[in-house]
């Protein structure tokens, strides 16, 4: 037994040098081998990497925005009723706020009896221009009367038949009432100038008639915006700094109406990520307040400026102490909600991912 080991051993021995030096060349080939596939494969997943990157463009200055309107009236006065609270949804059209009606009543009240008073004042005007015509008749009749005297009387005093004190006196009574028939028709004259020049005018569309109505509307129109109603559907905020009793001046802000339905998100993006960026692409929404939820949306414009162009201080680019800065381009964007759908609040953060469609080609490199 002992011998037939003794000589198998030799084979065994070749056996295993023969296998080192197999796994020796194995790893000589080998080792170049995955040394260069494996920078051949991250050059080729850079590449992969580059050729399909700057079709997203994700955003993190990107807030939800909403219509909102701080709600005043340009009228002044004690307000009387608040009849909502602090965070109520509202319709449009609620009232929101009642300002004390009474002094604008007494207004209304004293500007429609200045109307009727005007509107008396000028048929009465049309009535004493037709009266004026009425005197110049009996005055022109009397004329008329005191010229055949003066002429009979002329032919008597020559023959003695009267005395010359009697002539003049129908001489002097003539020229009296002929300058009193010119002063009737001037008299007229004024009224019919005063009634445009037509004794029938319709007294609705004189001057006087319309300055009077012009005060009786602004007096409804300041009664009217004694009550502040809702321009649209929202949620009415810092209702409590507006207490009944407290004077309100005219346009002055009472509280604010924030709407729950015009929302939108408003994404500001650095110039340099807007290059493939178009109206309409796809967007990703993701709210920080409701985080694992997402909404798609659509670009529904593009800024025509920055934000700083609007700012107090915009930018002096002409001045000496110039520093390029790079600039942001507001974008809106327009989601589609469910019923379901949690609540968008606005000044809310959001994280836009916009699907600009876009892929690099291998000519980019060269």
């Amino acid at each position: 037994m002992s011998q037939a080991t003794a000589t198998e051993n030799p084979r065994v021995g070749e056996q295993a040098v023969g296998g080192k030096s197999r796994r020796r060349d194995m790893r000589r080939i080998l080792r170049p081998i995955l040394m260069l596939g494996g920078i051949g494969i991250v050059v080729a997943g850079s590449l992969l990497f580059w050729i399909n990157g700057g079709r997203y463009v994700s955003i993190d200055n990107a807030y939800i925005r909403a219509a909102k309107e701080a709600l005043s009236t340009d009228v002044a006065g004690i307000v009387m009723e608040v009849p909502v609270r602090e965070g109520q949804r509202v319709k449009k059209g609620d009232v929101l706020l009642r300002l004390d009606p009474r002094p604008f009543e007494l207004s209304v009240m004293g500007a429609r009896a200045n109307l009727g008073g005007i509107v008396s004042s000028l048929n009465a005007m049309k009535l004493e221009y037709k009266k004026m015509l009425r005197d110049v008749e009996v005055k022109q009749s009397q004329v008329v009367s005191d010229q055949a005297n003066t002429d009979r009387l002329a032919s008597l005093v020559k023959s003695g038949g009267v005395t010359r004190a009697e002539y003049d006196n129908a001489r002097f009574l003539l020229a009296t009432n002929q300058q009193a028939v010119e002063s009737l028709k001037l008299a007229a004259a004024v009224h019919l100038a005063r009634l445009g020049g037509n004794p029938e005018v319709d007294v609705h569309i004189m001057s006087d008639y319309l300055q009077a109505k012009a005060r009786l509307d602004e007096a409804q129109r300041q009664l009217d915006h004694t009550v502040i109603y809702a321009p649209f559907s929202g949620v009415v905020t810092q209702v409590e700094t507006v207490q009944p009793g407290m004077y309100l001046a005219a346009s002055t802000a009472a509280f604010g109406l924030v709407s729950t339905e015009r929302t939108w998100v408003e994404a500001n993006p650095k110039e340099t990520e807007l290059t493939h960026v178009q109206v309409g692409n796809p967007v990703v929404l993701t709210i920080d307040t409701y985080p694992g939820r997402h909404w798609n949306c659509a670009v529904e414009s593009i800024a025509p400026n920055s934000g700083s162009e609007f700012s107090v201080l915009p930018a002096q680019n002409t001045s000496g102490n110039w520093v390029k800065v790079v600039q942001r381009i507001p974008v809106r964007i327009k989601c589609e909600r469910k019923p379901d759908d949690p609540a968008f609040r606005a000044g809310m953060s959001v994280v836009a991912e916009i699907d600009t469609g876009h892929r690099r080609t291998w000519r980019e490199l060269f």
